[in-house]
């Protein structure tokens, strides 16, 4: 089993508060769950405005697969006109 974490840092520049923040984080992190099948949260940066950082867990058998999920997700986040992406990093860890 192997398990690919996708850190996603991002600024929101048009969110002037937490709730208008937290449209945009929702709606991101619902479109990849609905969308990839994979575990998707807000991981910290809750109490800012503009900021935001969401983390992600692949799960699978095959590290071939998790790049292509993680690939389609980068792409997805970068596509998005919402968010500015700071930063996008990929921890794995494999039980093998």
């Amino acid at each position: 089993m192997h398990t690919l974490i996708l850190e996603i840092d991002l600024h929101i520049p048009e969110a002037t508060s937490l709730k208008a923040k937290r449209s945009v984080v929702q709606s991101l992190v619902r479109r990849i769950d609905d969308r990839h099948g994979v575990a998707a949260a807000e991981v910290d940066e809750l109490d800012t405005h503009q900021r935001a950082r969401l983390g992600a867990a692949i799960v699978g058998g095959s590290p071939a697969h998790l790049e292509r999920v993680a690939d389609d997700i980068d792409r997805f986040i970068w596509a998005e006109p919402r968010v500015e992406v700071l930063d996008i990093g990929r921890s794995w860890w494999s039980s093998e």
